[in-house]
């Protein structure tokens, strides 16, 4: 069975991802590959605690392959980051890259291109299922999350820290992607079957950065 990375935000969809993967058994997912704020040692984009980040892949059962960016980050800087990782993983075994997109066409090109040559193969294991079904299959399994990060020009700013859950999505305005793949929303996943028991945490303050609404997570005992 061939070995491969996930790409992990610690959002749903590469939770979902991850489910998905070992459901198929075609591959064996050996790592969570997540790039951290080597500043503010937090998870680029979703914005959530690296103690949070832990505490998913030990539910996971599974290592961490951290790169840390620095803050802020250019594309070049981020690139050359990544080539290291790479290099990395065809040393250790690794066959390819898994990814959590699921219908953005120029991100899945960016992906299939940067890893042209690596030796490493692409992976999109949840792409191409309509999101609102993607959604209610998520759900239905048992995966909970919580909004991390939200786009307050799409979506209302109050919603940061809110659950990702059924009644949320018929708040959303209309033309929102209910998985928010347009960028609306970035999710912490705290529970669902590709973990083994749940991480206990609570929003917390929210903050304005760079044009986008943070929503504090605090792990509870």
């Amino acid at each position: 069975m061939k070995k491969i990375l996930l790409s992990w935000s610690g959002g749903k969809d590469s939770a979902w991802a991850l489910y998905r993967l070992r459901q198929a058994g075609e591959f064996e997912v050996g790592g969570l590959l997540t790039t951290v704020n080597e500043r503010f040692r937090r998870v680029a984009i979703h914005g959530f605690r690296e103690e949070l980040l832990d505490r998913q892949a030990e539910k996971a059962g599974l290592p961490l392959w951290k790169v840390d960016l620095p803050f802020p980050c250019s594309n070049e800087q981020y690139e050359a980051r990544m080539a290291v990782v790479c290099e990395r993983a065809v040393k250790e075994g690794f066959a390819g890259v898994a990814f959590g997109d699921l219908f953005l066409e120029e991100i899945r090109a960016y992906r299939v291109a940067r890893l042209a040559g690596t030796g490493l193969e692409p992976l999109f294991p949840v792409w191409g299922t309509p999101t609102d079904r993607l959604a209610e299959e998520m759900m239905a399994a048992g995966l909970r999350a919580r909004l991390t990060c939200i786009d307050p020009k799409k979506i209302p700013a109050e919603l940061a820290g809110r659950e990702w859950d059924r009644a949320l999505l018929q708040e959303l305005p209309e033309g929102v992607d209910p998985c928010g793949e347009n960028g609306e929303f970035h999710t912490f996943c705290w529970a669902g079957p590709m973990f083994a028991g749940e991480i206990r945490m609570e929003a917390g303050e929210r903050v304005e950065r760079d044009g986008f609404i943070y929503a504090e997570l605090v792990e509870r005992n």
